[in-house]
């Protein structure tokens, strides 16, 4: 009767071992295949007694078998129940040498003080496939996303080059490699904050017929005046840009006086001034010098501008200039609210705004183009700045003789 019992669950285990749908390959300690089932058959290609007494490593690929020799080696000395393959590609070796992904799990029991090992294999191929495919799919999905922003983009660049004396700044942005991204957002905003300003202030001046009303009026003709300063001083960062980084500008030097030029750009500044803001020139040495006077009116406007911007109301701003027999020096020093540590190494990059400086109008040019001009005078620039205490420009140009 025992031995029947006996019998029957024999018969038990060979129908579940011979007819489990995933492959099992059973080892001993010095692993050498002892038994393996048909699907293991079918997966690796070879037939059970091909099998039986060979190492395991007959079922890795020839790349990996020393490496699973110290694995295995490994795995006998602590041996543990765990499933292998977790983020790991794992290969099988068919008996004609093409290899196939799976996944394996072990599990061991002790049998007369020898360590048995059962590897549970799954072929994966079809599950890889699939994420091939499905990888596939999403570089596809990616790439059309890429190019439905790419035409986006491109569609608010035209929009944008609508606007009439903009179409040719934009153009010209157009030739720079690393600029479309972010000019877009930031033309948009810096466009958008003067128009309304003007549309604003011509509906309610028609509301001020009466002479009484001659103060409002005047007072929204002073806001359109700085609005179309403002769009004025956009257009011509656009404008300077596109030629300098084209290499169309080259110096061109004259004679002139210094103190001549500075009192001629001040004149510009008032209608920026804010209220109790005076412009302060102090100037030592000759009068006269050869530079080229456009370059050095740009890089004043440029530097002057953005110390009243960035300066509070009653703060007065220092333009020093110096000529003598070895350099010509400018430097304009504001009172204004400085510039972080963080920031001041990316101050001279394009389209660059410091963190405190995001409520203040400005294309984050103006720095970038003064940097060229002093390039193409051959000078230095250098700053000094403090957060909330001020920033100092300065300038050094060559003496140059005609």
């Amino acid at each position: 009767m025992g031995k029947k019992l006996i019998d029957i669950e024999k018969e038990k285990f060979s129908a579940l071992f011979n007819h489990a749908t995933i492959g099992i390959v059973v080892t001993n300690q010095t692993g050498e295949i002892i038994m393996v089932n048909s699907q293991a058959e079918k997966q690796f290609g070879y037939r059970a007694e091909e099998l039986i007494h060979q190492k395991i490593e007959i079922l890795i690929p020839d790349e990996l078998k020393q490496q699973h020799v110290q694995h295995r080696s490994g795995y006998h000395q602590r041996p543990v129940n765990r499933p292998m393959g977790t983020n790991i590609e794992l290969r099988g070796r068919k008996k004609d040498n093409s290899t196939f992904p799976v996944e394996i799990s072990l599990s061991h029991f002790k049998e007369n003080d020898t360590t048995i090992v059962i590897g549970f294999v799954i072929d994966i191929t079809e599950r890889v496939q699939q994420q091939d495919k499905i990888k596939q799919l999403n570089i596809n999905l990616e790439r059309k996303v890429y190019e439905r922003t790419q035409i986006l983009q491109e569609a608010l660049m035209e929009l944008e080059r609508s606007k009439e004396e903009l179409s040719a700044a934009l153009e010209k942005e157009k030739e720079l490699n690393d600029m479309k991204s972010r000019f877009v957002s930031m033309a948009s905003h810096e466009f958008r904050t003067p128009l309304s300003t003007i549309l604003s202030s011509v509906s309610l001046i028609n509301k001020y017929k009466t002479s009484e009303e001659e103060d409002k009026r005047d007072k929204h003709v002073q806001r359109i005046k700085l609005a179309v300063n403002n769009l004025t001083l956009i257009l011509d960062d656009f404008l300077s840009i596109g030629k300098l980084e084209e290499g169309k500008v080259a110096a061109n030097y004259s004679e002139f006086e210094l103190d001549h030029l500075i009192r001629e750009a001040d004149a510009e500044f008032q209608g920026i001034l804010k209220p109790g803001q005076n412009i302060v020139h102090q100037h030592k040495g000759k009068k006269e010098v050869c530079l080229d006077k456009h370059f050095v009116k740009n890089i004043l406007i440029n530097l002057v501008s953005n110390a009243i911007k960035f300066s509070p109301e009653n703060k007065n701003i220092h333009i020093i200039t110096n000529v003598d027999d070895a350099a010509i020096t400018l430097a304009v020093k504001d009172q204004g609210i400085g510039i972080s540590d963080e920031d001041q190494k990316h101050l001279f990059e394009r389209f660059f705004r410091a963190k405190n400086a995001t409520n203040v109008q400005g294309t984050g040019l103006g720095l970038y183009i003064v940097t060229k001009y002093v390039d193409l005078m051959n000078g230095k620039i250098d700053f000094e700045s403090r957060l909330d205490e001020g920033t100092t420009f300065n300038i050094t140009l060559p003496i140059i003789k005609i």
